[in-house]
């Protein structure tokens, strides 16, 4: 269970958007990657699925990092104070 005590701000890439209505700051609540993001689906619904897939992995073309640490796993801490960076590879030729 999450409390406001666990609410952390989240940066959201261009890409995304247009879930947050264009917003590109965002709070969220949870304890781990997984909770911010399972938070952020109950606010913004579809964001979740472009971020991680049915096999509830990280896409490939997506880059998480709490603050600057690259996030590694979906049950990485995250506490009051600090920053989910959600980030879309670009690709191109």
């Amino acid at each position: 269970m999450t409390t406001t005590a666990d609410t952390v701000q989240t940066r959201v890439a261009s890409p995304l958007r247009s879930y947050t209505d264009g917003r590109p700051v965002v709070e969220a609540c949870g304890a781990t990657v997984r909770e911010v993001l399972a938070d952020l689906d109950r606010r913004y619904p579809g964001m979740r699925f472009r971020m991680i897939d049915e096999q509830d992995r990280v896409r490939t073309h997506i880059r998480l990092y709490v603050d600057t640490v690259p996030v590694e796993s979906l049950d990485h801490r995250v506490e009051r104070g600090q920053t989910l960076h959600l980030i879309c590879a670009l690709s191109g030729g």
